[in-house]
């Protein structure tokens, strides 16, 4: 029988939850939850236009960045920091799956730098705030293509070999998974802990450079096809608010549901140790 899922708390007054790529889908959703429940929430995207819309509706307010470029995340953490002195919850939900390979300002794959690099450099750039909380977290949105997923570091970027969108968007979500692993040792002894999930398939702009996918998601198939996006929130909406986080440190979960690592990189963690140093040295950031 399947465990139950923990206990949460049913407020999170007092508390403030940055939420990346909150302009629409799984973002929006979360943010609409967390608002209701109290927190006081950072609403973060791409779009002027719908990340305004969002934060005007939950009485939030909006921070734009395009994590196709670091020096945009290094700004929004920058902004961050001067707009709240307490940040307790961290969530890095802003992704994509790209069609064609492309290749950012910053000379990294679009997958790899928006899945990862992105996510990875704000989260050292807030670490220091988020550690000043007494019960602070960081919760990052992956993917079961992960299972699929390989990460070569010398060829991070997969110039070596043909692009393939749905190999480079597993290695990406790999990242995630390994980089929440390295992150919660990292931080034993502070009060930051985190976790990853899964949120099921969802009806998303995640893959929106995709022209099939795109278009499935502009008709009433998509209802049948895929969860919603307010489905697709709940399992970080939990993780947000879980009573323990200490009891999801370190984890991955498939919805409501812890999973062992169903690949043989996701369970090695000198592999995890050398892809955050060389994250850190892709980004010039470091703990």
């Amino acid at each position: 029988m399947p465990r139950p899922a923990p206990p949460v708390n049913a407020r999170l007054d007092g508390r403030t939850v940055v939420v990346t790529g909150a302009s629409a889908g799984i973002g929006a959703a979360a943010a609409r939850r967390l608002a209701a429940m109290g927190a006081t929430v950072a609403v973060v995207g791409r779009s002027p236009e719908k990340t305004a819309a969002v934060a005007e509706a939950i009485g939030a307010r909006s921070h734009l960045a395009d994590f196709a470029r670091l020096d945009d995340v290094r700004a929004l953490a920058a902004e961050l920091l001067e707009t709240y002195p307490r940040i307790d919850v961290l969530a890095n939900n802003a992704g994509g799956l790209f069609a064609r390979r492309r290749t950012t300002v910053d000379g990294h794959e679009m997958t790899m730098q928006v899945n990862h690099l992105a996510p990875f450099l704000l989260t050292v750039l807030l670490f220091g705030r988020l550690a000043e909380a007494p019960d602070a977290r960081v919760v990052s949105t992956g993917s079961m293509a992960y299972r699929a997923g390989r990460i070569d570091l010398d060829d991070l970027d997969g110039e070596r070999r043909r692009y393939n969108p749905a190999a480079a968007y597993s290695a990406s979500k790999l990242a995630t998974v390994l980089f929440t692993r390295e992150l919660a040792r990292r931080a034993e002894g502070t009060a930051v802990t985190a976790a990853a999930f899964h949120p099921g398939s969802v009806a998303t702009e995640v893959a929106r450079d995709n022209a099939l996918t795109g278009y499935l998601l502009g008709t009433g198939l998509a209802r049948l096809l895929f969860a919603s996006p307010e489905q697709g929130a709940e399992p970080l909406v939990r993780l947000v608010a879980a009573a323990d986080p200490r009891a999801a440190d370190g984890a991955y979960f498939n919805r409501l549901e812890r999973e062992a690592p169903r690949n043989r990189q996701a369970r090695d963690g000198e592999l995890a140790r050398r892809l955050w140093e060389r994250s850190e040295a892709l980004t010039g950031a470091s703990l």
